[in-house]
């Protein structure tokens, strides 16, 4: 059962599997941070990777965004107002909630 919560997930989007998560009790910018480093720990990818997330504070914080760059990704984020840019996660999330 999926209790309420706050969540951050990767997902490869060829593959469709999640490759890093976290759970919390609240939305707060590590949330994102640790999945974040959850899936590179896990998969290390060659320099290039695009990492696409929608527009949330915790994606945009300097913190997230360095981290990112760190590992030699590209940041790509969702059009303002724009959800069927991250269309793939949102069906993901809804699947998970009902």
């Amino acid at each position: 059962m999926f209790s309420a919560g706050d969540e951050a997930i990767v997902m490869d989007l060829f593959s469709r599997r999640i490759i890093g998560w976290f759970v919390s009790d609240r939305l707060h910018r590590n949330l994102a941070l640790a999945a974040l480093r959850r899936a590179f720990a896990i998969r290390r990818p060659d320099p290039g990777l695009i990492c696409h997330s929608d527009r949330g504070s915790q994606y945009c914080s300097i913190d997230y965004q360095s981290e990112v760059q760190k590992y030699g990704a590209l940041i790509s984020m969702s059009g303002r107002g724009n959800c069927y840019d991250n269309a793939i996660v949102e069906t993901f999330f809804k699947t998970l909630k009902s």
